[in-house]
Parts: C-alpha cells; structure tokens; sequence
C-alpha cells in the first residue's frame, strides 16, 4: 500500500559527509558534504561526490567548498541548497513522497541555540515540513545498538569530519558529554603540515586523507609501512614523488590523538560512579570515519584502563541511529515545542 509508506527522513550533516535515511528504506544516500560554486555568477556547479572530485582542480571561476565546519554552518545558503539536493536525491522515486517529510537532523552535542537555530531554518527553507534535531552521540549510541533507553551506563565516542562528541548515556539522555572541534579534517591538516614542514612538499586536502586512511595509526606499526605521496616541491616549484613511513605519520597525528583521549578521559572523570561500573563492563564504543584509525581502539583502552569497541558499522552510526529516533519523533516534537513545527 503506498500509503503506508512513510516520507520522514533522518539526515547526518556532517561536515564531511552527508547520509540520508529513509524510514523503512535504510541509508539512500551517502555524499561528501562539498558544493561547487560558479563565483562569477553564484550558482551551483555541482553538489556532493562530483563536487568533492572539483577540489583542487577547479579553474578559476568554480570554487568547490565544504559549508559546514566544525560540526555547524559556515554558509546558511549554500548548506540550504545542499540539504535541499540531498532531500531530492532521496526522493526519486517520487511517488512514494507526496508530501513535505518531517526531518530529523543531527547536530553536535556543544552546538548553540543560534547554530541549532541555524540547522532547522536551513533544513525548513530545504523543503522540510518539519525540522528535529537530536545530539550526535546520541544518534550514535542508538545506531550502534546500546541500550540508551534503559538505566544503565553506555558511552560513545564519536569522531566525525569537523567534531568529536564524547558521552555517557543512560534512560534516554546523555548524563555527561565532551564535544571538542578536532576530529578527521585536523588530522588531515596535521599530516599536510608535517610533510610541508619536514619535507617541503605542498599536498592536497585528499591527498592528505589518503595517507591517513592507508597508512595512518594513533600507535607505532610493527613493521612500519612505507607510502609513496606526490606533490608540489616548495623550492623548485615542480611536481615531486617521494616515500614515506607510518610512524612519520603517527608522530604527524599525536597532537591531534591525544586532544581526542583527553577529552574521553575527562568524561570519565565527571561520570557517576554506577555508570562508570556499567562502563567498565561494556566498554567504550568508538563511532565515526576517525574511529576507523588504526589502533586508537587499543590506545584509549591503554590511557583509560576500560575496554574499547570499534562499533559494527562506524561511518553509518549517526546516520541509522538519525533515522531510528524517527520513530521517536513525538519527544522531540514534544522537546522542541510549536517553534519547531512553524515553517518559515
């Protein structure tokens, strides 16, 4: 029955990618949060995977940039169109969407009623009906399975393009949280930096990413592997292929680490003392792209003396956890009062 088909999505705006999920349907699309813009004449170019293939590579008059940073909205208008092609992209089929869908987006755990604000009103003027926002680590611990809604301890730790939301969660609220704006984009940074300042070689934004996705490690690798980078040589000024090693890379990203295991160590230190027991038999459940990094799982077990899990399915956590709490859309609407249900 068509009827019975129901429109309401769950929307990860991250600041790297973006995931839709539609109730019913499970995860429609997953692009990288990128815009291309026209500057002469300020129209779109292009919008998520075939943006992000502009980076770098633009001519002068297209400018292929991310709208979110750090977790929130950089450019209000360009993160309304984009959320509007994203809601687009998930509506194909359109007969199964006859109406204005209820949005749920999520948001990160220290954003401000202005930037929160932000989210709705970009998502309200995108098409949505209604717009719900609900807390990354939240969306996070439900998507991966913890039982968030009984009374006992979980903790997720999160860590996404822009931000990294540590918290402790128990009977459907989060009892103490940590959200810090460093997370996968400061690692990259932090590896262009140190190849620029070690070796004089200028690389790219994905150039970067791909080092630390294939040779990136929060601990020394035994043995080391070694990568080949190309880029551009500061003193000639001419393209260059060089090598380097994965403990070159490790020293590159510790700075950044070690932000990302302070902050779970501080949580831990605010946390009740029944929830940290629950903790300690559960374990700390790592989500997001940058928990894919290789052994920060046996790091923070190492600096915290608690078992650590890489969740099932990471990069998918915020968004299938979004996309749930749809179904427990009536405390949010509850939550959020008759503002949130007012289009603009």
């Amino acid at each position: 029955m068509l009827g019975g088909f129901t429109k309401d999505l769950g929307i990860d705006l991250g600041t790297a990618n973006t995931l839709v999920y539609v109730k019913g349907k499970g995860i429609v699309v997953r692009e990288p949060s990128v815009v291309a813009i026209r500057t002469d004449t300020k129209t779109i170019e292009a919008v998520g995977e075939a943006a992000k293939k502009m980076i770098g590579r633009t001519p002068g008059n297209i400018r292929a940039i991310r709208p979110m940073k750090d977790g929130v909205i950089a450019d209000f208008d360009t993160t309304s169109t984009m959320i509007k092609y994203f809601i687009r992209q998930a509506q194909k089929q359109r007969w199964l969407f006859q109406r204005h869908p209820s949005v749920m987006v999520c948001v990160p755990s220290g954003i401000t009623a202005v930037e929160k604000r932000a989210v709705e009103d970009a998502t309200r003027q995108a098409g949505a009906r209604d717009a719900f926002t609900i807390e990354e680590p939240f969306a996070a611990a439900i998507g991966a399975d913890l039982p968030v809604w009984e009374p006992t301890g979980s903790m997720v730790v999160d860590i996404g393009g822009g931000t990294t939301e540590v918290a402790v969660i128990s009977l459907g609220g989060i009892v103490t949280s940590r959200s810090i704006r460093v997370a996968g984009d400061e690692m990259d940074e932090a590896i262009t930096q140190y190849i620029k300042r070690t070796y004089n070689l200028m690389i790219g934004e994905r150039t970067s990413e791909q080092i630390k996705m294939e040779i990136g490690s929060a601990l020394q690798m035994d043995p080391p592997v070694r990568y080949e980078i190309r880029g551009r040589d500061l003193v000639s000024g001419l393209p260059k292929t060089m090598s380097i090693t994965s403990d070159e890379i490790t020293d590159a990203l510790s700075d950044t680490v070690s932000s990302i295991v302070e902050a779970v160590k501080v949580t831990l230190e605010k946390c009740p003392p029944e929830l940290a027991a629950d903790i300690m038999d559960r374990g700390i459940v790592l989500t997001g792209g940058g928990g894919l990094l290789r052994n920060l799982d046996k790091l923070l077990s190492r600096e915290t003396g608690m078992p650590v899990l890489v969740a099932e399915n990471p990069l998918d956590c915020v968004a299938i956890g979004t996309g749930r709490a749809l179904e427990n859309i009536h405390l949010f609407r509850m939550k959020s009062g008759p503002a949130s249900k007012s289009r603009r």
